[in-house]
């Protein structure tokens, strides 16, 4: 991936043909759509981005300012000027990338139960929304990108050569990301991680603004009683079939 920030203003310029490799992965929260969209981006030789941490990244800011997460205005305020920087690892802490919110490190702040909990919220939010979808679009655009999220396919890269959708229930993914916080040291509660989970599957699906469902034309891919291998290999699949 290169020793450059993943950022758009970082990004090196791409030719024109490479704006026809546009990979979105969508799906739910603890989905595991990061980690085969990471995998998938470094057997092809791709850029990986995850946009949920820009998601993250603002609602871990809202958290430390303060703010109400319900004050619209000062939260779509607060996205319009934080600074949200998204470069190579470096720390050999199990991170992909790391995340800067105003050159503040946040990689693992903003996966906290609390974040978790109101980033829905912030994330349904239009002018938030707006304030991230250009940075996001603007990376894309460049081609050669496995973007993921959760309004990629339907929003963000529409045009999308090959998009995909990853699913799996809320108890497998509540699961995941319990033993994701456990193995970090960190406190967790089952019971209320899925409550959490299923609250955000309520607001990302019937958010006015570009609700979580899959593009009409993505794959859909189960990762109930999967491995990440298997998941990948299916997905795999997919992009060479529509490569061919």
């Amino acid at each position: 991936m290169g020793n450059n920030p993943v950022s758009h203003q970082n990004l090196p310029p791409q030719s024109s043909q490479a704006s026809a490799s546009m990979i979105a992965i969508d799906g739910p929260a603890a989905s595991g759509k990061s980690t085969l969209a990471l995998l998938i981006a470094r057997r092809l030789n791709y850029l990986y981005f995850d946009t949920g941490v820009m998601y993250r990244a603002v609602t871990w800011a809202v958290l430390a300012h303060k703010l109400n997460v319900l004050d619209e205005t000062a939260v779509t305020n607060l996205a319009e000027q934080a600074q949200i920087d998204v470069q190579p690892p470096t720390q050999e802490d199990g991170r992909q990338n790391d995340i800067l919110v105003d050159n503040q490190d946040v990689t693992w702040a903003i996966r906290t139960q609390e974040v978790e909990a109101n980033v829905s919220v912030v994330a349904a939010y239009p002018g938030v929304r707006r304030a991230l979808t250009a940075q996001q679009r603007r990376v894309g655009l460049k081609g050669r990108v496995v973007m993921v999220g959760r309004d990629i396919g339907t929003v963000v890269l529409p045009d999308a050569d090959i998009k995909i959708f990853l699913d799996a229930s809320a108890e497998e993914r509540t699961r995941r990301r319990y033993l994701e916080l456990v193995q970090r040291g960190q406190e967790a509660d089952y019971a209320e991680l899925l409550v959490a989970v299923k609250m955000r599957d309520q607001i990302d699906s019937s958010r006015q603004v570009a609700p979580l469902r899959p593009a009409e034309d993505a794959c859909i891919l189960v990762s109930d009683g999967k491995t990440i291998e298997e998941v990948f290999e299916e997905a795999m699949a997919i992009i060479q079939k529509s490569k061919a």
